[in-house]
């Protein structure tokens, strides 16, 4: 009898030994999660800035572009799907703006680029976004 029982009491006190283990090794595999704060929120928020069209007859269209990283002006717009145009020696040539195509060669119109209402020393696609600047696209005859 007294055999029995040593056996019986060796092999619990194994299994309990081995299953302390196997929870252990278990558990050093898994870190804990770092819950989201709001400031890692407000790091993958949307940043946006305000655009505006003006067409020949002085109609003003005004939107808000979102954006999620550093960009030109130019290519959030692109993105949005507000401007299109050509690659030309100075950059992104602009003749489409919410839809409404103007040629130069063809009727004297062109889009010109402003920032905070001062006509642009800088292409769209070569200016970078700045926190609470305005930029507009001005339908302008030659």
């Amino acid at each position: 009898m007294k055999e029995i029982f040593k056996i019986n009491f060796r092999s619990v006190l194994s299994l309990v030994l081995v299953a302390a283990m196997v929870l252990m090794f278990a558990g050093c595999g898994q870190t804990p999660q770092e819950p989201e704060t709001p400031q890692n929120q407000q790091e993958v928020q949307e940043k946006s800035f305000a655009f505006q069209v003006v067409e020949l007859d002085g109609t003003k269209k005004e939107f808000t572009v979102k954006y999620d990283s550093e960009k030109s002006v130019g290519e959030a717009l692109v993105n949005e799907g507000l401007i299109s145009g050509s690659d030309g020696q100075y950059g992104l040539m602009v003749d489409t703006v919410n839809g409404q195509k103007y040629t130069y060669e063809e009727n004297k119109v062109y889009w010109a680029f402003y920032i905070d209402g001062e006509y642009a020393m800088t292409g769209v696609d070569s200016t970078t976004i700045e926190d609470g600047k305005i930029y507009c696209f001005k339908a302008e005859k030659a």
